[in-house]
C-alpha cells in the first residue's frame, strides 16, 4: 500500500490532476462555509420580508441565466484541449458570445418582468443583480484555466471575491445599510470576479485575448450547433432549482420566501459532499467497469449504500432538531423556517444517489436521460407547487421539492427500458432491511 503511495506521489500525471482537482475541493468548502455564515448573518439582519425579496430577485434572475451562459461552458473547455492552437480565437469567440448572451438574457427579463405581479423596487432589484450576467462572460478564463489544469487559479478568483463581497457585507450589516446597497454587492463580487481573472491571466500570459478580439463566425456556428441542447438543459435545471421561490412570492408573498430561503440554504449546503466523494471515486468505477461488470455493479452498489447512509446521517438529526438549528442561526424571526427544513432536508437522500446515479449515466453515455429526467422532475415539482402551496403555504414547496427530486433521481429511470438496471440497484439501496438483513447474515 506504501509502495503504491509512492508510486502515486512520483507519477507527475497523477499528481498534476491530484492538486488541480484538491484545489477546487478546498476553494469549494472554503466558498460554502463563509458563504453559509455571512448569508446567515445578512438574512439575520434583513428580517424574513427584506430577505424574502432579495432571494426573490435572485430566484427570478435565475430561471434565465442558463440563456446568458449559451450552454457553451464545457463545450469550451473541451475545444481548448482539442485545439490549443486556436486558443485566441476560442476565446475571443466565445466571450463574444456571451456577451451577446448576457444582453438577450436582459431583454427576456425586461419582457417577463411585465408577466409579474413585482413593483419598480423589486424590478429595479431584479436588474441590478441580472446585470452582473455582463461580467460573467469573462468566466471563460475560468474555462481556460481548467482546460489547462491550472484550476488554483480559479480558486485565488474565488476566494479574493469571496474575501471582499464578504467584507463588504458584514461593512453593511455594521452601518445598517438597506436591502439594494446588498444587491448592489451581487454586481460588485461578479465585477471583482472578472478582474481577478483577468489579471491571473495576464499573470501567465502576459497578454489579454480581449484587446485583440477576433470573432469567427463558423467557429461560432460550430460551437453554439454543439451547445443547443446544453442550453435547454439549462435552462430546465435552473426552473428545477428556483421556480418554487418565484412561485412562493407570487402566491404568498416576501415574508413566506424569506423563510423557505432561510430552510433551504441550511439544507442545500451538505449538497458540495456528493459532489466531492463521487468525483474523488468515479475513476475507481471506470476501472471496475474494464476488469468486469460484476466488480462495476458491486462498486456502483456501494457508492449508492454510502450516499444513502451519508444522507439519513445528515436528515435524521435535522429532522429533531430543526427548529433549534434556524432559531441558533437565524433567530426567532424565521419561526416558520423550522418546519420546511425538516421537509426539505430529506430532498438530500435523493440528491446525494442523484450525484452517483448520474455518473452511471456518463459511463453508459445515456446523459440525454438525465436531461429527460430533470425536466419531468421541473413539471412535479411545477404542478404540485400549484396544488401545495395554496393551501398548506411553504411547507407545500418543500413537499413539491422532495416528491419532484424522487421523480428525477429514482422513479425515472423506471421509464426507460436502458435505465432500468439502474432503478434495481437504487431500489436495493432504499430498502434498508436488505442492509440489515446482510449485517446479521454475514
Amino acid at each position: 500500500m506504501i509502495s503504491k503511495l509512492k508510486e502515486l506521489k512520483n507519477h507527475q500525471g497523477f499528481m498534476k490532476y491530484f492538486k488541480n482537482t484538491s484545489w477546487l475541493f478546498a476553494g469549494k468548502i472554503l466558498r460554502m462555509i463563509v458563504g453559509l455564515f455571512v448569508a446567515v448573518w445578512v438574512a439575520r439582519y434583513l428580517g424574513p420580508e427584506k430577505y424574502g425579496l432579495f432571494s426573490y430577485a435572485q430566484s427570478f434572475v435565475g430561471l434565465f441565466i442558463a440563456i446568458a451562459s449559451l450552454g457553451l461552458d464545457s463545450i469550451i473547455v473541451r475545444e481548448l484541449v482539442k485545439e490549443p492552437q486556436k486558443e485566441n480565437r476560442l476565446l475571443s469567440t466565445a466571450f463574444i458570445l456571451k456577451v451577446v448572451g448576457a444582453i438577450i438574457t436582459l431583454v427576456i427579463l425586461a419582457i417577463a418582468t411585465d408577466f409579474t405581479s413585482n413593483d419598480n423596487y423589486t424590478n429595479k432589484l431584479i436588474f441590478i443583480i441580472a446585470s452582473a450576467v455582463i461580467f460573467k462572460s469573462f468566466n471563460i478564463i475560468d474555462f481556460y484555466f481548467q482546460a489547462k489544469v491550472l484550476s488554483k487559479y480559479v480558486v485565488f478568483s474565488n476566494v479574493f471575491s469571496l474575501f471582499f463581497s464578504s467584507l463588504l457585507k458584514i461593512y453593511l450589516i455594521f452601518i445598517q445599510a438597506s436591502l439594494e446597497a446588498f444587491v448592489w454587492v451581487v454586481l460588485f463580487d461578479s465585477v471583482v470576479m472578472a478582474l481577478s481573472y483577468l489579471y491571473w491571466y495576464w499573470k501567465i500570459k502576459k497578454d489579454l485575448f480581449i484587446f485583440k478580439l477576433k470573432f469567427d463566425f463558423n467557429l461560432a456556428k460550430n460551437l453554439l450547433k454543439d451547445s443547443w441542447p446544453l442550453i435547454l438543459s439549462g435552462m430546465v435545471i435552473a426552473v428545477y432549482m428556483k421556480i418554487d421561490q418565484v412561485m412562493i412570492k407570487e402566491m404568498l408573498g416576501n415574508t413566506e420566501v424569506g423563510q423557505y430561503a432561510a430552510a433551504v440554504r441550511i439544507s442545500e449546503a451538505w449538497y458540495f459532499i456528493p459532489m466531492v466523494i463521487v468525483s474523488s471515486l468515479f475513476p475507481a468505477i471506470i476501472n471496475a467497469k474494464k476488469v468486469s461488470e460484476e466488480l462495476y455493479y458491486v462498486r456502483l452498489q456501494k457508492l449508492y449504500d454510502l450516499m444513502l447512509w451519508m444522507a439519513i446521517a445528515i436528515a435524521l438529526p435535522m429532522t429533531f432538531l430543526s427548529d433549534w438549528v434556524v432559531n441558533l442561526l437565524y433567530g426567532s424571526q424565521y419561526n416558520q423556517a423550522g418546519s420546511v427544513l425538516m421537509i426539505h432536508i430529506w430532498s438530500g437522500v435523493f440528491v446525494f444517489l442523484g450525484v452517483a446515479s448520474g455518473k452511471w449515466l456518463l459511463i453508459e453515455n445515456l446523459q440525454m436521460y438525465s436531461s429527460v429526467n430533470t425536466a419531468i422532475g421541473a413539471i412535479v415539482n411545477i404542478t404540485l407547487n400549484y396544488i401545495l402551496i395554496p393551501k398548506i403555504g411553504i411547507e407545500g414547496a418543500a413537499w413539491a421539492t422532495l416528491f419532484s427530486y424522487i421523480f428525477a433521481a429514482y422513479l425515472c429511470l423506471l421509464f426507460w427500458k436502458k435505465t432500468r438496471i439502474n432503478f434495481m440497484s437504487l431500489s436495493k439501496t432504499l430498502l434498508i432491511t436488505r442492509v440489515f438483513s446482510v449485517k446479521k447474515t454475514s
